[in-house]
């Protein structure tokens, strides 16, 4: 059970892990401000007015180390939902992990990873393809070498769904970035089977009940053939879809937005139905504000109430033997595998991305849903039926005025106090990796102990391999 929780600065996002581990929570999920996810410090002009909004700001090993005061990394599980500065990112936990004094061996949790999905739905990436599949692969590379119990990757179909996809998009691309991944990793010199036991999955989990249960079923099984039949997997752990799910936000509405703990409710129970090993499930305040406390606490406590009091959690794939879940589910897993035909007729996901394809299909979806819904065709309660007159009178969570000012003098303290010739050695040693086919990683360990920053280091990666800039896609 974990509630994705990140805002402001470290010492309140700390507080607020806290505060959900008491009321039940079992792991963490991290999530990171934007200037963080695109390699900019906060300092930077492009960062003003997103410091600490959107997710937690992550400057430095110093942001990390006490983003868990108080908190054992050696007996925690921790998702880090990251992508173009992954790589970092992960080195600062490891870092923080062994001033802990953790061994990486020890540290149990997920790294998102997923670079694709960024071209494909979200456009938080800093370089071209090749590069970002290259530092992907560094990290899953290392991950499987040294971090046992960590997942190296969590290829991410939510994001896609957030953009609009259709339930079979949303799979059938996620799987077909799936494939590219391991393939990489393969082309590497690596057996299959050392790696793929700890690849996973988060996807996301809309309001259509049946549809959505089918779909991770479709997903399972579609995964396991990908892995035993093109990539030759022995081991049963490889042919795992192991996932973790997030209520789709998407559906949630500021409109009546009590409703939505029904929605969050509805989507959670296809989740745990569909076999999810992992849920955070959405705030009933998200698309209005980050979550309050009152917020985070009814929605874990709708995980728990499932979990503990409803019984769906008690069997393995509760529906299968439905005519109905069997027909979807077969109907679907048809569906993911003409898509990724097609794809493979591409050249594969990062051929099909960079062409344009899996960008326009999800577009043309999200016209077609967002058509229906204001031609009423789709019935959205208190958007386009079922609306009232209201006043809402609900304690929204808000950034304080001066999280910004506080974030950039700390950052600019921290850089006055540090051995910024050590910082400046170890710079040039990543630059130097980066040059090279070696693993990028030992040396990002080594740079983020010298409280080198996220856009230091990416400024240093940006001088080796430029920035993209997406081509015009018609």
């Amino acid at each position: 059970m974990r509630q994705y929780a990140g805002f402001a600065t470290v010492q309140e996002t700390n507080a607020r892990y806290k505060y959900l581990y008491k009321q039940g929570n079992t792991g963490f999920s991290v999530a990171l401000h934007l200037p963080t996810q695109i390699g900019y410090d906060s300092t930077h002009p492009m960062s003003a007015g997103e410091v600490g909004r959107c997710g937690v700001a992550i400057d430095s090993l110093q942001d990390m180390e006490e983003l868990w005061d108080g908190i054992s990394l050696a007996e925690i599980s921790t998702s880090l939902t990251i992508n173009a500065t992954a790589p970092i990112i992960l080195a600062m936990y490891i870092a923080a992990a062994e001033n802990q004094g953790a061994k990486q061996s020890q540290l149990a949790g997920t790294v998102q990873n997923d670079v694709l999905k960024e071209y494909i739905a979200r456009n938080t990436y800093i370089f071209d393809p090749e590069t970002s599949i290259r530092l992907t692969t560094d990290v899953c590379q290392y991950c499987a070498q040294n971090l046992p119990k960590w997942n190296s990757i969590s290829i991410c179909g939510y994001h896609m769904r957030d953009a609009g996809a259709t339930a079979i998009q949303e799979a059938a691309f996620a799987l077909a970035n799936g494939i590219t991944y391991v393939q990489a990793m393969k082309n590497r010199g690596m057996a299959v089977d050392s790696f793929a036991p700890r690849f996973t999955f988060i996807v996301a989990c809309n309001i259509n009940f049946l549809e959505e249960v089918a779909k991770l079923r479709a997903m399972r099984r579609a995964w396991a053939k990908i892995m035993k039949e093109r990539f030759d997997a022995q081991d049963p752990r490889s042919m795992m879809f192991r996932f973790h799910v997030q209520n789709d936000g998407f559906t949630s509405t500021a409109q009546q937005p009590l409703n939505n703990i029904i929605r969050t409710t509805i989507s959670a129970l296809a989740c745990v139905m569909g076999g999810c090993q992992s849920l955070a499930t959405t705030s009933y305040d998200e698309a209005l504000a980050l979550p309050s406390e009152e917020a985070a606490r009814i929605a874990l406590r709708t995980q728990q109430i499932i979990a503990y009091e409803s019984g769906v959690a008690d069997v393995t794939d509760p529906l299968g033997g439905s005519y109905f879940i069997e027909w979807l589910t077969n109907e679907i897993e048809d569906g993911i595998n003409k898509y990724i035909s097609t794809i493979d007729e591409m050249g594969g996901a990062m051929e099909a991305v960079k062409k344009g394809y899996i960008q326009r299909e999800i577009q043309r979806s999200a016209y077609d849903y967002q058509k229906a819904v204001d031609f009423g065709e789709q019935v959205v309660v208190g958007i386009n039926n079922f609306t009232i007159e209201e006043d809402l009178k609900i304690q929204l969570h808000e950034i304080g005025e001066n999280v910004e000012e506080k974030q950039i003098e700390r950052l600019k303290k921290l850089k006055r106090g540090r051995d910024n010739e050590k910082v400046g050695h170890a710079l040039n040693k990543v630059s130097q990796v980066a040059r090279s086919n070696d693993n990028i990683m030992p040396a990002l360990i080594e740079v983020v102990k010298t409280y080198a920053t996220v856009g230091e280091i990416s400024d240093a990666l940006r001088d080796v391999f430029g920035e993209y800039r997406e081509p015009s896609i018609a």
